[in-house]
């Protein structure tokens, strides 16, 4: 599935060192994997976790869920030896942590060849002043909120409203959209409570977001949920398109649906709608 019209609602992230993980997750309704190779990997088990995982990906069985690596960074003494390793192992993109500027793009570009997606780990304040740079490098495909790591540069409160998070996480989404770039909101910590996360999911919804990245399974569920065109969505959009097409077919008056009238930007976002809901449908 391309990039363009792959649904992006979960992207849940995988220890690259552990079999069962990586195992599971072949079964895991997620519509993407996050095969963690930096936080989720301890300094003495890194080496040996570039064979468990490429073994892995290797055997297959992920369907056509996103296989998205994240690397260590090119600063550390594992992150060049991952991509050595993983380049061509079967992996769809490679996820870069720390990126500050495109120059860190462009450093891991000739060690992946020039065809490989990038993805940027948006979780540093250079980064946020960056964000429009990055996204606009060709290889560049997603961004990644890294809002625990941008919490602590920045040494704001945790809040349920996340709102000293709000200017970084809408410049990401700003400058994702303008360059055509998949938007990825942060995790959320507290994996047992389900209503905050709803909440969260949603909020990143309302923002603009692709989907939410997840560091559990059990999250799985309700950021595809949140992230998907509701029922009633998909009604409204079938509803504008009709009422702008007969308007345009009759030439006459103005196309109105529930009391509000159709112009053809909402006639866009109604189609854009309904692709992301059948999208959504192929991935079954």
């Amino acid at each position: 599935m391309d990039a363009s019209t792959r649904p992006y609602r979960s992207l849940l992230y995988i220890p690259g060192s552990k079999d069962r993980a990586l195992d599971k997750a072949r079964s895991l309704p997620v519509d993407a994997i996050l095969f963690d190779l930096e936080d989720a990997v301890t300094p003495e088990a890194k080496p040996a976790a570039r064979d468990t995982l490429r073994a892995a990906l290797q055997q297959g069985g992920y369907g056509d869920r996103a296989k998205i690596i994240r690397i260590n960074g090119l600063d550390t003494e594992w992150g060049a030896g991952d991509v050595e390793a993983l380049k061509d192992a079967g992996a769809d993109a490679f996820l870069l942590p720390k990126v500050n500027a495109a120059a860190d793009i462009d450093a891991l570009s000739p060690l992946l060849g020039p065809d490989m997606p990038i993805w940027a780990m948006m979780e540093t304040p250079l980064a946020i002043f960056n964000a429009a740079e990055i996204a606009a490098h060709p290889q560049v495909q997603g961004f990644v909120a890294g809002t625990n790591d941008l919490a602590k540069e920045l040494g704001c409160r945790n809040r349920a409203d996340r709102l000293p998070m709000q200017m970084a996480l809408q410049t990401i989404l700003m400058a994702a959209r303008a360059h055509g770039v998949i938007a990825a909101d942060g995790v959320y910590n507290q994996y047992l409570d389900e209503d905050g996360l709803r909440d969260e999911c949603e909020q990143g919804r309302d923002l603009g977001f692709d989907g939410k990245t997840l560091i559990h399974p059990a999250q799985v569920a309700t950021a595809n949920a949140a992230f998907a065109p509701t029922e009633a969505e998909i009604d409204l959009a079938r509803r504008q398109i009709a009422a702008h097409e007969e308007i345009e077919r009759t030439g006459q008056g103005v196309a109105v649906v529930d009391g509000k009238i159709v112009e053809n930007l909402h006639v866009e976002t109604a189609k854009k709608t309904l692709a992301r809901a059948k999208a959504i449908a192929n991935r079954g």
